[in-house]
């Protein structure tokens, strides 16, 4: 379309890059206060860094523009071999809002998926805020503890992870579930949009959502919820939470609540996913009995093809988007595996 930005042509890169390689990482790292880029000191293998990615089984892109690199990507194995590590992306200040960041990174994605990778990993420095924000959009959350790098910099690393393929469901710790926020506050607006949510109305605001789910964040550190969440080749497709903040009289019951799914997917298999893993979940937190309340939608019918119970209904039980009072259904699920608890105060 006129005036559409045009994205840099993207090609593997080489030794002789070393020059705009350099001065595109030192560019960018001047924008934070503090980041000193100490190539002899600490990075010698700027000079040659095609080969150093060569060396450990991985690729180099870079893009061109007028004067020197528009951006650059790199992507290695891990040492397992299961997981693939995506490394050294950065983007010229002029270059960015257009998209080559999205091409360098799908780029590396699509080159780790080829080899077999089942995670993606990476990690990036706690000062560097923007591209957290732009990690988390692509569905990479914060996971496992804070690298603490012996540089010049005094630099503090952050370290995502994704799935690279099919549907993964994982249960988040507190970090990962604040990394979350703009993912799942995306997908809120979505499902509340196409009438898929039992608690949301449309139209939901982005900026709202966000916030809703930084209060689930602050709930799951106090233990007082679980958020799962489910990934569809290494997009963030489904969500659903377990409710443990109950009476001592139902310290063995969990709720499960706010099931929401991309309107966008196949969402039968994406559900599925979710259900299963949320019985283990309860199971995991001491819960044996499994209880919801949802629209009489095809939500409902996730929970009735997963051999969940459904056992009354109420009449008016949820107001609709178009203010219209429509029934709720109640579902119940044993958990076998889930343990009782032993006694009371």
């Amino acid at each position: 379309m006129p005036g559409a930005a045009v994205i840099p042509a993207i090609r593997p890169g080489r030794d002789d890059d070393a020059e705009g390689v350099i001065r595109l990482i030192g560019d960018c790292w001047a924008e934070y206060p503090g980041c000193v880029l100490d190539v002899d000191g600490e990075l010698p293998e700027l000079r040659s860094l095609a080969s150093w990615f060569a060396q450990a089984g991985g690729d180099l892109w870079v893009a061109d523009h007028e004067v020197g690199l528009a951006g650059m990507v790199g992507v290695r194995p891990r040492p397992d071999g299961s997981a693939w590590e995506i490394c050294r992306l950065y983007v010229d200040g002029a270059a960015r809002g257009g998209g080559l960041a999205d091409a360098l990174l799908e780029r590396a994605e699509a080159r780790a998926r080829a080899a077999g990778a089942e995670a993606l990993v990476l990690w990036t420095d706690t000062r560097f805020l923007r591209a957290h924000a732009f990690y988390e959009k692509r569905g990479y959350l914060r996971q496992g503890p804070i690298r603490v790098l012996d540089d010049v910099s005094h630099s503090l690393e952050f370290r995502y992870a994704k799935p690279a393929r099919g549907i993964a469901v994982a249960e988040l710790d507190a970090a990962a579930a604040a990394s979350a926020a703009r993912c799942l506050g995306r997908l809120m607006v979505d499902a509340a949009a196409h009438g898929m949510s039992e608690a949301y109305l449309p139209p939901a605001q982005p900026a709202r959502a966000r916030d809703i789910w930084r209060g689930v964040a602050a709930r799951v550190a106090q233990g007082r919820c679980a958020l799962l969440v489910a990934w569809e080749e290494g997009e963030i497709a489904g969500t659903v939470q377990l409710d443990l903040d109950v009476a001592p009289t139902q310290s063995h019951r969990a709720l499960m609540i706010h099931l929401l799914l991309d309107p966008s997917r196949d969402r039968s298999a994406i559900a599925a996913a979710l259900l299963l893993r949320v019985e283990a979940a309860a199971a995991a937190h001491g819960r044996s009995l499994i209880t919801c309340e949802l629209p009489d939608t095809g939500v409902a019918d996730h929970c009735r093809f997963a051999g969940w119970r459904e056992v009354g209904r109420i009449p008016g039980g949820l107001v609709g988007a178009d203010s219209a009072v429509n029934d709720s259904l109640i579902f119940w699920k044993s958990v076998a595996s889930g343990m009782l608890p032993s006694g009371g105060a």
